[in-house]
């Protein structure tokens, strides 16, 4: 559809612009995601329309149908009987934008699409990424559902496997996006790749890894378990710990083990991005990279404030949506960081 005899280097920048819008709207998304399960709201959708589903009740007469369904199923009943209908109202506004926000991400990003590959503005060998991208979001979408599914069950709460899941894939998404997006508006390609950019990215792997522990947390609500720190209770370690059958079974089920792996995730990301940090500023000299790093530094700075503030203040819901917000933010600076390392200008040090 695009070849390189039409295609111009000029048209980068537009691409990458419009990935970059993309990608600031999918944060919005995970972040809208994350009040949305903090107010356990998710499950006051019961019916996956997705053509019809844009449009919200329109009367008292279609508001009090839907309360009707939603109080057919295990949430109201176990969680919230005697919820009042403008009570319902709050809780369904939540996952109604999260829903519609989804369906504006489609369209925002396959309607330009088209239209730069009928225009042929897409590098040559990008094409293929960008249809893999729109392939994901259709999956995540049906994830999603997947997700609520669980829910509407015997257990008024989604699966924690599943909201992981959505949310892992979520992150995959903005993070690839984020990728071209460096791809398209960076620097040229310089000559040299640091000896550093392994190590990066393989950072980058753990802050995600980190994110899908903080997935866990918040699928079993582990971070209401113990909120005092340093100290989990009177001791570092508390008791209990793994003690399921079999034992390996506790780090995604028992609430006391997932909020201590978490807790432990984020001391040893501490400390890697300490050294990886000491390490790009003593070694690399160049400008962008140099930038990456205090950048990273900044974000995991904010990212153990929230975290450390979340906890001891019982999870209040804004506080650990900033949270959430500061792990993608975290992942995008060790993303640009190792991007930089990749690309260098030649000579520096040794």
């Amino acid at each position: 559809m695009n070849t390189a005899a039409s295609y111009a280097p000029r048209y980068d920048r537009q691409v990458g612009l419009w990935l970059a819008a993309c990608a600031a709207v999918i944060f919005g998304m995970i972040l809208l995601g994350g009040v949305t399960r903090l107010t356990e709201s998710g499950l006051s959708m019961v019916e996956w329309r997705p053509l019809m589903g844009i449009i919200p009740p329109l009367s008292e007469g279609e508001w009090q149908s839907v309360f009707d369904k939603y109080r057919q199923f295990p949430e109201y009943r176990l969680v919230n009987y005697g919820m009042t209908l403008h009570e319902f109202k709050v809780i369904f506004m939540y996952e109604y934008l999260h829903r519609v926000l989804g369906r504006l991400i489609g369209l925002l990003f396959f309607i330009p699409l088209v239209y730069f590959a009928l225009r042929q503005r897409i590098r040559p060998g990008l094409l293929p990424k960008l249809l893999l991208l729109f392939v994901l979001g259709g999956c995540q979408g049906l994830l999603g559902w997947y997700m609520v599914q669980s829910g509407l069950v015997d257990r008024p709460d989604v699966s924690q496997y599943r909201l992981t899941a959505h949310f892992g894939l979520a992150v995959i998404i903005y993070g690839f996006m984020l990728w071209l997006v460096l791809d398209l508006l960076a620097p040229p390609a310089g000559t040299r790749r640091s000896v550093l950019a392994p190590w990066a990215l393989g950072f980058v792997l753990l802050v995600y890894l980190m994110m899908l522990s903080g997935g866990f947390v918040a699928g079993t609500n582990a971070g209401f378990s113990y909120n005092t720190w340093p100290l989990m209770g009177p001791t570092f370690i508390p008791e209990g710990l793994y003690r399921t059958d079999p034992a390996w079974l506790a780090a995604f089920e028992d609430v006391v083990t997932i909020q201590f792996n978490h807790r432990i995730f984020a001391y040893l990301l501490t400390a890697l991005v300490l050294a990886l940090a000491v390490a790009v500023l003593r070694r690399e000299p160049a400008a962008r990279v140099r930038r990456g790093a205090w950048l990273l530094l900044a974000a995991l700075l904010l990212q153990v404030v929230l975290g450390i503030s979340t906890l001891l203040l019982h999870v209040p819901v804004p506080l650990a949506a900033a949270h959430q917000g500061g792990a993608v933010l975290l992942l995008s600076c060790a993303l640009f960081l190792a991007h930089g390392l990749r690309r260098l200008p030649a000579g520096g040090l040794p």
